[in-house]
């Protein structure tokens, strides 16, 4: 079913220079938006692109990328000419049997997806890739050039609804986001009533650097978990991948205790000072210099100690104290001990630390009911995309012209203009070499007429 061979892309350095090459990014393809913003200008040889500009109609499909991401792909809705693609990318051009809008949307199919995914090579710690061959290896089923027309018709009325629907629930999720970060900021106020005390992190409890990892101590006589970044999130310690080393003689210097709050040390800018309460799971556990640890004086509430840290997470405290280093923003002990720290009495720590409690419950199970939904939508999302290409979606009719007709029509134009037929536009199988039927649980329909070929 190929006009021409697939092609992968070129790759070339970014320039500022005037006579610059538009060059397309993968954001582009996952997004499915090629627009300017999606685009980098390169010092690409104009000679060697000459064949890499694109026209509308054409497929990308992502080679490299994610487990999730790989073969990825976007029909090009951009302006013809108007740019080339990097070498990450791999262009499909279909011949006049296949409508590209049709094939687009058969790429995004669960069972393709699974395909790429299942034949994606890759050594051990790197990007996942697909070539040429994979992608030549799909197989699809193609109805009639009117079916074709009538399944992209309802498949883009449904799709359009789902997009929509996802898009309301990511506002929905951020109007969680802030419905968290306004019951912070409005139970940790940044003016204080007067019968409160300002204190600063160091005056209101103790602060420790956790110990250095190192390769020596591996192995030991003395060995016990520990927690590090990868742990520690916002007001959860995930114990799904807990580390091992030895504390011949240090343990108890580095042992956590029940009402320990833990910060992250090294993060992102945006999640320096991310900070979790120790609730005593799992027990006997240490930590690394990947985190800070507060242990609060008796005046102070770690419940209360932790709201207080979330408090200035999300106002963007913290990053006004971290020092930035390779793009890893470093909150250290001495520059996190000077930061304001408000303390109520601890009556008055305890009703708001109950009040937070209860308000931050009403977010989880709006959260939850989310979760559910977006589960729901992308299942029938994939749903619909196997209803439309196993010929479920939109009645069929036996007045169309079989796809055999049109095959033929392509391969005598080829002949007639000299060449040979290309791969994927040989003459069909006959019914006994065809696909074998689908499970008798989705039984194919009767009147459907349609020719499985390779791309």
């Amino acid at each position: 079913m190929l006009r021409e061979p697939l092609r992968n892309g070129h790759s070339a350095r970014i320039t500022t220079e005037p006579n610059g090459i538009r060059t397309l990014s993968l954001t582009a393809v996952t997004l499915n938006d090629f627009s300017e913003k999606y685009t980098k200008v390169t010092c690409a040889d104009p000679e060697r692109v000459d064949d890499l500009w694109l026209k509308p109609g054409d497929i990308l499909i992502q080679r490299s990328n994610t487990p999730d991401l790989v073969g990825t792909s976007a029909l090009y809705k951009g302006r013809e000419n108007w740019a080339i693609y990097p070498d990450l990318l791999i262009r499909v051009r279909l011949n006049s049997c296949i409508t590209p809008e049709f094939a687009a949307l058969m790429l995004r199919s669960r069972t393709v997806r699974d395909y790429f995914k299942a034949h994606a090579k890759g050594l051990a710690g790197s990007m996942p890739k697909i070539d040429q061959s994979t992608i030549a290896s799909v197989k699809m089923l193609v109805p009639p050039l009117p079916e074709q027309h009538r399944i992209v018709e309802t498949l883009e009325d449904h799709l359009s609804r789902l997009d929509a629907a996802g898009r309301e629930l990511d506002t929905a999720q951020k109007k969680i986001t802030s419905f968290r970060k306004s019951i912070l900021l409005s139970l940790v106020p940044e003016t204080i009533p007067s019968s409160w005390e300002m204190s600063t992190v160091g005056e209101a409890g103790s602060v420790g650097l956790g110990r250095q990892r190192h390769p020596d101590w591996h192995h030991g006589p003395e060995m016990h978990p520990y927690l590090r970044v990868a742990n520690v999130f916002e007001d959860r310690i995930d114990t799904s991948d807990v580390m091992e080393m030895d504390f011949s003689g240090v343990f108890d210097r580095y042992r956590l205790e029940p009402g320990d709050v833990l910060l992250n040390e090294g993060q992102s800018p945006h999640l320096v000072g991310r900070p979790a309460l120790y609730r005593g799971t799992p027990p006997n556990v240490a930590f690394t210099n990947s985190l800070l640890r507060f242990q609060a004086h008796p005046d102070v509430m770690p419940e209360w100690a932790l709201m207080v840290f979330r408090r200035h997470l999300h106002a963007r405290r913290f990053m006004r104290e971290v020092r930035i280093t390779t793009n890893i923003a470093h909150l250290s002990a001495k520059r996190l001990k000077p930061i304001e720290f408000p303390i109520p009495s601890l009556e008055e720590q305890k009703r708001r630390v109950q009040s937070c409690d209860e308000l931050m419950s009403y977010a989880d199970a709006m959260e939850r009911v989310l979760k559910r939904n977006l589960v729901r939508a992308k299942h029938l999302r994939s749903s619909i995309l196997e209803r439309a290409f196993t010929g479920h979606l939109v009645p069929q009719d036996p007045t169309d012209e079989p796809t055999s007709v049109l095959l033929d029509h392509v391969r005598a134009e080829r002949e007639a203009q000299g060449g040979s037929a290309k791969r994927g536009t040989r003459r069909p199988r006959k019914a006994a070499d065809a696909a074998p039927p689908p499970p008798a649980s989705t039984p194919s329909p009767a009147t459907a007429v349609q020719q499985e070929l390779p791309l």
